[in-house]
């Protein structure tokens, strides 16, 4: 009798194998590969869970959902249920106001004080600054205790905003970047001001009725209900799964107060970036980091990356119970969707919607694997090296193993692979030592998605004394 549990091993090495010749996989390489992973994440079916889509076009190479939407009533997660998306509303709310724009009704140089005169210094303030977080305002999450009970309360825009407003600036308008969740509440201001209705609701009329996206976005009321709506998780003080903790969806506003269901983010991706939005001058601008958030990769609600050497326009978001991702490959219109109905430590987002969308496009990272490296190789990247004034990282030799600690983590061992180069465990990312002429080793080359030049950390001298092993919790 033949054994099943044989033929779907071989079945899954050959569709990987598929994929890897640098073809763009198929519906059934994605959805063998995509479980690959969700269950080399443990992710177990009694807890909390995810939803996940990809898509290449217009075609759906994989959706499914794991875990439980409501552990209380045991209810099972669908794909089409809808979860908080958390900071991936912002560029909802920009492209709300970049409408606006492209109907003459503002200017991205426009100043603040056009629209909420009573704001403090909003004649130097400009719509452009609040979009890309520039603005230098005081981020009302980020205000002392403000988070631990605040948050609860129901607030309209003019109340909200009053709580922030008197709040000394982190910086001159236009002078740096910080990522800024008033700025956005300001700009969902501006929005109410210029359309005469609630910023979800020109939100709702100018781009997602006309495009059918009103029943996969939506924003959390707090006085309606939302079927197939999922319920929020953290971990208590005991490391127990809890609810998450209480937050009125009014606070978060403009900055991140949508739900959403994987497909509906594929459908915005779609005309989003497809050009049936906004105008191309909009778009663009919308889409290209300038001035101090250029450094940063930072557009309007979107931030910009590469991965196989493709560009990507991506978001993040976190909010009580829930965290979200949402990634748009520019060449190959690749969407990656995933979304968490939890907001403690699990799997890992960003390495899957990398993992995922590389094996999209037909260039899937391959697992690292050990190689022999000599003692004497591997004692020669024994330092301390330094990104910065803050940021270090330690090489150490330890049981025939070189391991890596940066400045506040724990330590773990590298995956040599050979010619100076090591892979992270658990990652995409890769460490590269930089020798000298004489064949010391001078630096080390981070890099992060295991692609490019990565950032070089000089060495600054010898490891120092091991210090106390500190929790696996801590990020590497």
């Amino acid at each position: 009798m033949r054994n099943p549990t044989l033929a779907t091993a071989v079945l899954l090495t050959f569709m990987l194998a598929a994929a890897q010749a640098g073809t763009p996989a198929t519906p059934a390489a994605m959805a063998a590969y995509a479980e690959k992973l969700l269950d080399e994440q443990k992710l177990g079916r009694d807890g909390p869970g995810l939803t996940v889509l990809v898509a290449r076009g217009d075609q759906l190479l994989y959706e499914a959902a794991r875990g439980l939407a409501s552990i209380e009533l045991g209810v099972a997660m669908k794909p089409d249920m809808l979860l908080r998306i958390g900071s991936v509303t912002k560029q909802f709310a920009a492209a709300t106001l970049l409408k606006l724009i492209d109907e003459g009704k503002a200017k991205l140089d426009d100043p603040l004080s056009k629209y909420l005169p009573d704001y403090p210094n909003a004649g130097q303030i400009t719509l452009l600054q609040l979009l890309n977080h520039t603005s230098g305002v005081k981020s009302y999450t980020g205000i002392s205790g403000y988070m631990n009970g605040p948050i609860r309360r129901d607030l309209d825009t003019q109340s909200l905003i009053k709580e922030f407003k008197d709040q000394p600036v982190d910086f001159a308008p236009g002078q740096a970047w910080a990522y800024n969740n008033s700025g956005y509440v300001l700009l969902g201001a501006v929005i109410e001001t210029i359309s005469g209705k609630t910023w979800h609701q020109q939100l709702n009329d100018a781009l997602l009725a006309p495009n059918k996206l009103s029943a996969g976005v939506r924003y959390q009321a707090p006085d309606q209900l939302f079927k197939g709506m999922v319920q929020g998780y953290t971990l208590n003080d005991k490391r127990e799964v809890a609810p998450a903790g209480l937050l009125s969806m009014t606070q978060p506003h403009a900055a991140g107060a949508l739900i959403a269901n994987v497909e509906s983010l594929w459908r915005w991706n779609q005309v989003l970036h497809g050009g049936k939005l906004l105008s191309a001058a909009s778009y663009q601008r919308m889409i290209t980091p300038e001035g101090p958030a250029q450094p940063r990769n930072y557009g309007f609600g979107i931030s910009t990356a590469s991965l196989r050497g493709e560009p990507v326009l991506t978001h993040g978001g976190g909010i009580h119970g829930f965290v979200s991702t949402l990634n748009y490959l520019t060449k190959s219109q690749v969407t990656v969707a995933i979304i968490r109905n939890s907001d403690s430590s699990g799997p890992n987002l960003d390495l899957l919607w990398r993992k995922l969308a590389a094996f999209a496009v037909g260039e899937p990272y391959v697992e690292p694997k050990a190689v022999a490296v000599p003692l004497e190789q591997l004692k020669a990247a024994e330092g301390l090296y330094a990104l910065d004034d803050k940021q270090t990282r330690t090489l150490r030799l330890k049981d025939g193993q070189l391991m890596s600690q940066r400045s506040g983590s724990s330590a773990f061992a590298l995956i040599p692979l050979g010619g100076d180069r090591f892979a992270l465990p658990d990652s995409i990312a890769e460490l590269r030592l930089e020798r000298d002429a004489g064949g010391k080793v001078v630096a080390l080359r981070v890099l992060n998605t295991g692609e490019g030049e990565g950032d070089r950390w000089p060495r600054r001298g010898d490891a120092p004394a091991e210090s106390a092993a500190l929790t696996p919790a801590q990020s590497k």
